[in-house]
């Protein structure tokens, strides 16, 4: 069986093809995902600030854009500026004249593509990635008040309503005759920032090396003139209409219906976090020959999981979770963690868009004991490093080799009752602590999980996130056609090499 051509996709605008196809593509695309602290690293004085901008992030995305929704509301809080979060960036491009490429967050955890456009005004982006806004030229189309695309970025609201504040005439309105209206501006927020946005129709390309770009023809992305604490776009994976993955199965159905990514391994390293993670879009094959895939059993070993139905957040890739074991005791999870009730209430979410993993208090607090019974007799807590990186518990190794650290593994809803087993890197982060002076530096370790808080207390929405920095080493598979999320364990880098050499 001849290998399947893998289109490689370049992320500068000087390889770009000056060919463009519109065709339907069946061959998977991958992609590289840069690591959004590879060029910012250098922002952060301290390890400790490094921690505590990331889990001050991930807490705040947890509570706002987990919990409240879209639209403001008088009791909406106010957004407060945070240095970038351990997110991954690709990048797109505008078949314009002269081609524009754009760099944009990967999130699984949204279902909008957007980027900024000129003029774009960011309020409190100080110390942010400076944005790069896009000129809209004439051929891209507002789209219009009465398209269900409109609706779904106003969190479907009727299409009635949205032509109404367009000002169709009441008339046109009952004659479903508003199409000539634009959709109105569209607010959208996150954890950490939002923004005000426009709904437009152009061409988008996935750029090729050796072949005719790919062409998304009509392609809707938000264009945002105005942000709070978001200078830079994304590009929405989720489940919504609107994601990257629904609107490129318009095109290509064998691309739209799977997505996995693979994060290099990396525990904040200046050199691995410089690496390109693998995207792929669409599904490698699988020899039947040597029942393995080509690189090493690339497409087996999965342990998968049922997607979970949220009715209140469509767009999430919500997942199941029973319990969690520390060094073989397993720990249950509450009952909100395996399932998501009518109201839209329970599971958790598998996203790339939140460094750690966010837990409720019912199950971090038991995790957490669970650990600290394992080490608090071997190890002093750090209960100094504990308060400056927002994350616990932390134990000093004082030169010990840390042979005793319970293994970690995550139980989800399936038929492999021998779980997700993380790589110990994926929830201990070990750095040399200097706060107290280069003479006194002592080795310390961290559980990188974070309590969530009470459920009572959370307002509602999905109660757990799967974190990308627990997704570590092992390849993610969003299989939209079976409705299910898999784990696999990898070597993410060598799978980037080896894709790239093909």
């Amino acid at each position: 069986m001849s290998s399947l051509l893998f289109i490689l996709i370049l992320f500068t605008s000087s390889l770009l093809s000056p060919c463009f196809s519109s065709s339907s593509v069946s061959q998977p695309i991958l992609l590289p995902l840069v690591h959004s602290l590879s060029g910012t690293t250098a922002r952060y004085n301290t390890t400790h600030h490094l921690l505590r901008s990331t889990s001050s992030r991930s807490a705040a995305r947890f509570h706002r854009h987990f919990h409240h929704p879209r639209r403001p509301t008088s009791s909406s809080p106010v957004s407060l500026p945070l240095s970038p979060g351990s997110d991954y960036t690709l990048s797109l491009t505008l078949p314009t004249a002269p081609p524009r490429t754009v760099s944009l967050f990967m999130d699984t955890g949204s279902d909008l593509v957007w980027f900024p456009c000129s003029p774009f005004s960011c309020i409190l982006c100080e110390g942010k990635q400076s944005p790069d806004p896009v000129n809209i030229t004439s051929s891209a189309s507002r789209v219009s008040c009465s398209s269900a695309k409109c609706s779904a970025a106003h969190s479907y609201s009727s299409s009635s309503d949205l032509c109404a504040i367009a000002r169709c005439p009441l008339e046109s309105i009952e004659m479903s005759e508003c199409s000539s209206y634009t959709c109105p501006q569209f607010y959208y927020a996150y954890g950490d920032g939002s923004f005000i946005a426009t709904l437009y129709e152009h061409a988008i390309a996935i750029d090729a090396s050796s072949a005719p770009s790919l062409v998304i023809n009509n392609f809707t992305f938000g264009c945002a003139h105005s942000a709070l604490a978001e200078p830079v776009g994304v590009a929405g994976f989720g489940r919504g209409v609107l994601s990257l993955p629904a609107q490129l199965a318009m095109t290509s159905p064998q691309l739209g219906s799977s997505f996995s990514y693979c994060l290099v391994s990396h525990s904040f390293d200046s050199d691995r976090v410089r690496r390109p993670s693998p995207l792929i879009l669409g599904r490698y094959g699988y020899d039947t020959k040597s029942k393995t895939a080509p690189e090493q059993s690339l497409s087996g070993g999965f342990s998968y999981t049922k997607m979970l139905d949220n009715p209140k957040h469509p767009y999430f890739y919500c997942v199941g979770l029973e319990g969690i074991s520390v060094g073989g005791t397993k720990i249950p999870a509450p009952a909100s963690l395996t399932r998501v009730d009518r109201d839209g209430n329970g599971g958790m979410v598998v996203d790339s868009g939140t460094t750690y993993t966010m837990l409720p208090s019912s199950l971090y607090a038991p995790l957490a004991a669970e650990f600290d019974r394992k080490l608090g007799k071997l190890h002093e807590r750090a209960i100094g490093v504990e308060t400056s990186t927002g994350l616990s518990p932390c134990y000093y190794f004082d030169g010990k080799n840390p042979a005793d650290i319970p293994s970690l593994v995550l139980h989800f809803k399936s038929n492999n009752t021998s779980g997700v087993v993380l790589p110990r890197e994926n929830y201990l982060y070990e750095f040399v602590d200097e706060s107290k002076g280069k003479s006194s530096r002592r080795r310390v370790g961290c559980l990188m999980m974070m309590d969530g808080g009470d459920e009572e207390e959370m307002g509602g929405g999905p109660v757990g996130i799967l974190g990308n920095y627990q997704q570590q080493g092992f390849e993610v598979v969003y299989d939209l056609e079976k409705r299910r999320v898999g784990f696999a364990r990898r070597h993410c880098a060598s799978l980037w090499e080896g894709l790239v050499s093909r």
